[in-house]
C-alpha cells in the first residue's frame, strides 16, 4: 500500500495544527462567512442539513454530508474541470485550556499526484485560517 493510499477511501491526506483558541473560538470562525471563504470560497454559506448544495465563486461545488456543532463538517468538493468528487472534512478538537487542534482532511483523490496537489492546497488554507484566528 502506497502512503497517503487506504483500502476504503482511496488516496487521501490530512492536515492538522493547534491554534491557542477555544475550540468556540475556531468553530465560531470556521462556520462564519470569514472563515468559511478561506476554506471553501467565495460566496457560499455551510449549511447544516444533510443533502444542500453549494457552488463557490470558483465553480467548486458539493453537497454538505454531516454537520455536527463544534465536532466537523464534512462535504462532498468537487472543482471545476474534475471528473469526480472528493470528501472534505474539517474537525475542531478541543486540547487544553484555550488550545484547539484544527484538521483538514480529505479523501477518494484520484492518485498521487491529486494527493501531492491537496496537500499543499489544504496546508496554505491550513495557514491563512491560523493567521486569521490569531
Amino acid at each position: 500500500m502506497s502512503v497517503g493510499k487506504t483500502k476504503d477511501a482511496g488516496w487521501q491526506i490530512g492536515v492538522s495544527k493547534t491554534v491557542g483558541r477555544s475550540a468556540e473560538d475556531v468553530w465560531d470562525f470556521i462556520t462564519s462567512a470569514a472563515g468559511v471563504a478561506i476554506w471553501l470560497g467565495e460566496g457560499v454559506t455551510v449549511q447544516p442539513e444533510p443533502g444542500v448544495g453549494y457552488e463557490t465563486a470558483d465553480g467548486i461545488r458539493g453537497e454538505t454530508r454531516s454537520f455536527r456543532e463544534m465536532d466537523r463538517i464534512r462535504l462532498t468538493w468537487q472543482p471545476a474541470g474534475w471528473a469526480h468528487e472528493t470528501t472534505l472534512q474539517l474537525a475542531v478538537r478541543a486540547s487544553g485550556p484555550d488550545k484547539t487542534m484544527l484538521r483538514i482532511h480529505q479523501e477518494r483523490l484520484a492518485d498521487a499526484a491529486e494527493r501531492e496537489q491537496q496537500r499543499r492546497h489544504w496546508q496554505g488554507v491550513l495557514a491563512e485560517l491560523i493567521t486569521a484566528l490569531a
